[in-house]
């Protein structure tokens, strides 16, 4: 199981409005790390099996079936877009032209409209790139959109200032008829922002937060500051044996990022040290490996979480440990 993909989509579709439950936005998500560039008239396949491998989710082939029937008939509606004569138009689009269910396979087929196509495959420099695995993994439809939406803007450390309405719009909360989930504001902070940005934080490659700007008596904007961060969980690769002589640029890379992120979060900065972890395949995969025991409890570190790990690197003996 492959949990290091990074996914891309078009900042038109991270900006869009729509409205897709958790259940459609895993589907979505996974379609998106199947992309293939050159392939846009392709079909392509859902393996529920996969799926539920990487959100650990048990999937009900009905809920799928009702999922895939929604997602056919809510649109992505997409501002400020240009026409084929320049002008500036709402662009209103469907993601399915087809969806076939295959009986005994486990397996969904699908093909993209025409219309939605340059939006997934013609990415060009206009893209959101953020981890499949993480995520696939939020607990919440509302987690998984201020992610993608935050994953846009990771490189400058903070979003543009949203309105608070708009927002909302964006993210599904106030539908076509008006109506607007989680009103009065102290439910959408509690129930939308703070278990967003709690789920985001323990789950995924960034850490978010975010501030609040009055007009009058009532908030009105809002911007999300972030930083990068190791994953919570980091999944290591399967357990085989490290060829002699690999080389780091072998490493899948969010596993080298991933490894120098925790050498930083464990206060490992001697230059000697940091360096002959990170020129060394095995090293790095070791380094992933504990923080994925770690979190999981099949290692338990009392204290000194540094000195553990280098000594199971072989570079510095062990205080304070306790093994299941």
């Amino acid at each position: 199981m492959e949990t290091t993909v990074q996914v891309r989509q078009h900042n038109a579709i991270t900006n869009a409005r729509y409205e897709y439950s958790e259940l459609q936005l895993d589907i979505f998500l996974y379609l998106l790390s199947k992309l293939r560039k050159n392939q846009p008239d392709g079909v392509y396949e859902v393996s529920v099996i996969e799926m539920s491998k990487l959100t650990g989710k048990k999937y009900d082939y009905q809920k799928l079936r009702s999922a895939t029937e929604g997602m056919g008939s809510r649109m992505f509606e997409i501002p400020n877009e240009t026409d084929k004569k320049g002008r500036q138009v709402w662009r209103q689009m469907w993601m399915f032209d087809r969806v076939d269910y295959v009986h005994g396979t486990g397996v969904i087929e699908v093909e993209f409209t025409r219309t939605i196509q340059p939006y997934l495959f013609d990415l060009k420099a206009t893209f959101t790139s953020f981890q499949l695995y993480s995520a696939l993994r939020l607990g919440s439809k509302h987690a998984k959109r201020i992610y993608t939406l935050c994953s846009q803007w990771k490189d400058k450390g903070r979003t543009p200032e949203y309105i608070i309405e708009d927002l909302k719009r964006m993210i599904g909360l106030v539908n076509e008829k008006g109506d607007e989930e989680y009103s009065p504001f102290s439910m959408f902070r509690k129930r939308v922002l703070d278990e967003s940005v709690k789920q985001i934080n323990q789950y995924t490659d960034l850490q978010i937060g975010y501030t609040l700007e009055k007009k009058g008596r009532s908030f009105k904007n809002i911007t999300f500051t972030i930083k990068t961060q190791p994953l919570a969980v980091v999944l290591p690769v399967e357990n085989e044996a490290i060829r002699v002589g690999a080389a780091p640029v072998g490493v899948i890379d969010q596993h080298y990022r991933n490894a120098r992120l925790l050498l930083e979060k464990w206060n490992i900065k001697r230059a000697d040290v940091v360096n002959q972890i990170m020129n060394s395949a095995e090293l790095i995969q070791e380094v992933n490996k504990f923080a994925y025991e770690l979190q999981t409890g099949k290692v338990k570190v009392e204290k000194n979480v540094a000195g553990y790990l280098l000594t199971r690197l072989g570079l510095k003996q062990p205080k304070g440990v306790k093994n299941d």
